[in-house]
């Protein structure tokens, strides 16, 4: 006889009241654990009320778990799994629920995860036939084989200088090529023109600087008056409201002393 086969160590774990020893000998030779049969696996019912399993760490082969409710086994639960099972060692999670599964597989799937186990996989267990009860699925881990507070090194890359492969053969484009002859055009900038580059309104003028001008001519204003307005009352620029009879400025609108006075275009328009 293998010693090695007769001293696995199998704890049996369920939310149930009661679970035969032949349904776990049954379910563990299904998922391919021979010798199963020659172990005498220790069993645990209604073990969702267990805080923590009267095991030591380390001490245990494989867990079996068989659930018929989706709360078993917990978070807490799948955490006592790990502490109990030896480096190496494989947890399986066997679910009794009817309907759809996917939602659950993935839940457990995600525990057992949390809990430290890796590579966990789904197996399908509606083949196995029991006298008491069916299963569903099943969900397959392996705890890491290293304990915990191990150390190991960890390997650094080696630097690799990057390489830039330049192909001589490799066309490249003129960016001159790209412009037109329409980009290689020169701007022509605006040319002044009328009454914008002369002093006094031009002879023709049609924008309405000739009758700026003859207004203010009528009104007895100079050109120093216009170019510089100077008051000697100091209330010239306010408006007309404040102006004196003879003030030369009398029908112009509010200025500041000293800027020149401008004229609105709409200016000689009727106000009605």
């Amino acid at each position: 006889m293998d010693s090695t086969v007769t001293q696995m160590t199998v704890l049996a774990v369920t939310d149930d009241v009661v679970l035969p020893v032949s349904s776990v000998l049954a379910i563990m030779k299904e998922l391919g654990k021979e010798g199963i049969e020659r172990c005498d696996p220790l069993i645990i019912t209604q073990a969702s009320t267990i805080n923590q399993f009267p095991l030591d760490s380390s001490s245990v082969d494989v867990v079996l778990a068989i659930s018929k409710t989706s709360d078993f086994p917990s978070d807490n639960i799948c955490g006592e799994f790990s502490r109990i099972l030896k480096p190496g060692g494989t947890v399986f999670v066997c679910k009794n629920l009817e309907g759809e599964t996917g939602d659950m597989q993935q839940t457990v799937q995600r525990r057992v995860t949390l809990a430290g186990f890796l590579e966990p996989q789904c197996v399908d267990l509606k083949s196995i036939s029991l006298s008491t009860f069916s299963l569903s699925f099943g969900i397959k881990a392996k705890k890491p084989s290293w304990k915990i507070g191990s150390s190991f090194a960890l390997k650094k890359p080696a630097k690799v200088p990057l390489k830039v492969n330049l192909d001589d053969d490799f066309d490249l484009i003129d960016e001159d090529s790209l412009l037109t002859e329409e980009d290689l055009k020169k701007p022509q900038l605006p040319v002044a023109s009328g009454c914008e580059t002369t002093k006094k309104a031009c002879k023709n003028c049609v924008c309405g600087r000739a009758e700026i001008e003859e207004k203010a001519v009528k009104l007895g204003l100079t050109e120093d008056q216009i170019e510089n307005p100077q008051s000697s009352c100091g209330s010239c620029g306010l408006g007309d409201a404040f102006r004196c009879g003879t003030c030369p400025y009398k029908g112009l609108p509010p200025f500041k002393l000293g800027e020149k006075v401008s004229l609105s275009q709409n200016f000689l328009e009727a106000d009605i």
